[in-house]
């Protein structure tokens, strides 16, 4: 045989060999990304503004940890881009680094509620998304130099509900989707009722931030609602507990005293008539919609009632109503509340 067709046939071979060798090391080195699969659908979060070894390790504390590993390879190539991510249970790794270097987040859910303050909101904010108490309480300065709300309105803005955005979202973002919310809310029909019941939108959220912190019992919240528009009509004080607690500012008085009631304050509907500046509160919208839809009745009085049910006796005589006012505060101390 011909010695060079001899030498060509072992070139052959030997490069046919290596190039199944290459073939073979790379499927090892490659395969894993494509048929490593996480244990189970979670959430995965990339946090932003912290360095690659501190989100390795976080991705470490998240995934399962030859799924973390193989991610945090790939990111050499890609970065990761900040965000959540739902990762499925046969989700492969490289389809889960394209998802994340794509920056192709999954929206979660913003829940706001029982909320009373500003604060209250921030610290619910702050705490379900990427966004620090700063740059909240910025976006919030931002929106009342705007010129639509106050610092006393701005609660009547911030509707309590559950809400879909990214985790990364901006403190602007996140503030421009509320004020879109509440616009929403405040459709024309509700607007004409606000102004049936000669209220702003504003001050109806303020009067639905009263009747809340009043009752939690939901079918008297109309009822409630009514009584305190009768009293505006008649031009007589509120005399709200509930905003003696928040001009006081300690919410956990169980307890109205004098000194409580003379404190001066915009927020005391003892002193001041009419209602206060601003929600005492950031009151649902099923609240709102009780005050606008608020039965007629012609209650002016109203007092807990002495088993402390959270319901209360109505009124429309002031006699019946201290006969109330006396059995409750008999319950009061009977229990020994101060």
């Amino acid at each position: 045989m011909d010695k060079n067709k001899v030498k060509s046939k072992k070139t052959k071979l030997i490069i046919t060999i290596a190039a199944a060798l290459v073939l073979v090391i790379g499927a090892a080195v490659v395969c894993p990304f494509f048929f490593t699969t996480n244990d189970q659908p979670q959430t995965v979060y990339v946090y932003p503004n912290v360095s690659d070894s501190q989100n390795a390790d976080s991705l470490k504390m998240q995934l399962d940890a030859t799924f973390a590993d193989r991610l945090i390879t790939l990111s050499k190539l890609r970065k990761l881009r900040p965000g959540a991510y739902t990762v499925e249970a046969d989700a492969s790794v490289y389809n889960t680094w394209r998802k994340m270097a794509a920056g192709e987040q999954t929206p979660v859910k913003l829940r706001l509620n029982n909320m009373r303050t500003i604060d209250d909101f921030v610290t619910k904010a702050s705490s379900q998304l990427a966004l620090n108490a700063d740059e909240m309480r910025s976006a919030i300065d931002k929106t009342i130099a705007e010129g639509d709300f106050t610092e006393q309105t701005i609660p009547a803005m911030i509707l309590p509900d559950t809400y879909e955005v990214y985790w990364t979202t901006s403190a602007d973002n996140l503030l421009a989707k509320l004020r879109k919310n509440y616009d929403s809310f405040w459709d024309a029909d509700r607007k004409a009722k606000a102004d049936k019941i000669g209220l702003t939108p504003v001050e109806a959220s303020t009067l639905a931030s009263i009747v809340e912190e009043e009752t939690s019992y939901a079918p008297e919240k109309g009822t409630v609602a009514r009584l305190y528009l009768n009293r505006i009509k008649q031009g007589m004080k509120l005399q709200s507990d509930p905003t003696v607690k928040f001009a006081v500012g300690d919410r956990t008085l169980r307890r109205i005293l004098h000194k409580h009631l003379v404190t001066e304050s915009p927020y005391n509907t003892y002193i001041v008539y009419g209602l206060p500046p601003g929600p005492i509160r950031m009151p649902s919208k099923a609240t709102i919609d009780a005050v606008l839809n608020a039965p007629e009745n012609d209650y002016i009085f109203m007092c807990a009632k002495e088993d402390f049910s959270g319901s209360h006796n109505f009124t429309a005589g002031y006699a019946e109503h201290m006969q109330n006012a006396r059995r409750y505060q008999a319950a009061l101390d009977a229990r020994n509340i101060k």
